[in-house]
């Protein structure tokens, strides 16, 4: 028998605390680690006050910064990092919940803080709705959601591994060159059925490149990941399903999973002709399917709901997963 194992640490998971309902609310130790940051850390050429300001805010986390006292800061770029952290801070501060913090921006948009703050949230939030999973694909594929990946294809496969970890292997010479223009390539470990539990103790390393095509384990992993988001964050029970290609003459209804998923389902549902190499960038589809009908649109129920990811035209894939929060076929509440 499996059990459930702890994985990914480095996503503050297990400094928040929760609410009645099993939402994560922030804490102080949770805001102490964004001090701990190397953005903000302190260096050999920091000044007497940038020094006083960092030890006050790891004794502090929540202390209030005037902006009189980042302006007496020394290195401008360093008191740029202070902003964007207390940004970031006073915005999840709004919220009685980190999940509430991010469906304000999935439908809401307009944050005043760098883009990969929200991918923290996504990063703690997919943790959480995970919680207790004993399948390391599901994990594995979960990754994707928040951190680009560097897609290869070939013999039937879709191979994605952490674009940040391919990109550091290339660095120090552990890649091989192509040779034709193509991205250099990588020797990544690949997660299979043979060494699923060495997944765990690699879980923050990042390093397992995974298979997502139809029908491996890692696309279906990617399909369950997608189910336990839209049922943490909206309340829907759905089922995905993953498929080769879409036939639906009553095609109603779809979701791109990032921007040139979005654009290429687009212009196949408004009766488009795309060329081969843009079909391509079309990595895996699903159908999705939501249990209580009585909450989708009326034109939509019954119907399936066609999902896509896609790599961009660098063969990377940057997933959204707030496109399918926001784009849900649900009808408003009273």
């Amino acid at each position: 028998m499996t059990v459930a194992h702890d994985f990914w640490l480095s996503s503050g998971f297990r400094l928040l605390g929760r609410d009645e309902s099993g939402r994560l609310t922030p804490t102080s130790a949770f805001v102490a680690a964004y001090w701990r940051r190397p953005e903000v850390a302190p260096v050999e050429e920091s000044c007497d006050r940038e020094l006083a300001l960092h030890a006050t805010l790891l004794a502090d986390p929540m202390r209030p910064v005037p902006e009189a006292e980042l302006q007496a800061l020394a290195d401008a770029d360093a008191a740029d990092n202070y902003r964007a952290i207390l940004r970031f801070r006073e915005f999840l501060l709004r919220f009685p919940s980190i999940e509430a913090a991010y469906l304000h921006v999935a439908r809401e948009g307009g944050i005043d803080f760098p883009p990969m703050f929200v991918d923290h949230l996504t990063h703690v939030i997919l943790r959480s709705a995970l919680d207790g999973t004993r399948d390391p694909f599901r994990v594995r594929a979960g990754e994707m959601f928040f951190r680009p990946q560097r897609v290869t294809l070939g013999d039937e496969r879709v191979m994605v591994a952490d674009l940040a970890v391919v990109d550091l292997h290339a660095q120090s010479g552990r890649a091989l060159q192509a040779g034709d223009g193509r991205p250099a390539m990588v020797d990544i470990d690949v997660l299979g059925e043979e060494a699923r539990e060495e997944y765990w103790a690699r879980s923050d390393g990042f390093d397992t490149a995974i298979d997502i095509a139809y029908p491996q384990p890692g696309l279906d992993g990617l399909a369950r990941a997608l189910e336990a988001w839209v049922a943490h964050l909206a309340g829907i029970t759905c089922r995905v399903t993953p498929m080769r290609r879409i036939d639906d003459e009553r095609w109603v209804w779809h979701i791109g999973l990032d921007r040139d998923a979005n654009a290429i389902l687009n212009a196949l549902y408004q009766g488009q002709t795309l060329d081969d190499a843009r079909l391509r960038q079309i990595v895996a589809l699903f159908s999705m399917e939501i249990e209580d009908t009585a909450t989708v649109l009326d034109s939509v129920a019954g119907r399936p709901i066609h999902l896509g990811l896609a790599m961009d035209s660098d063969g990377v894939i940057q997933m959204k997963p707030q496109n399918i929060i926001s784009n849900l076929p649900l009808k408003t509440s009273n």
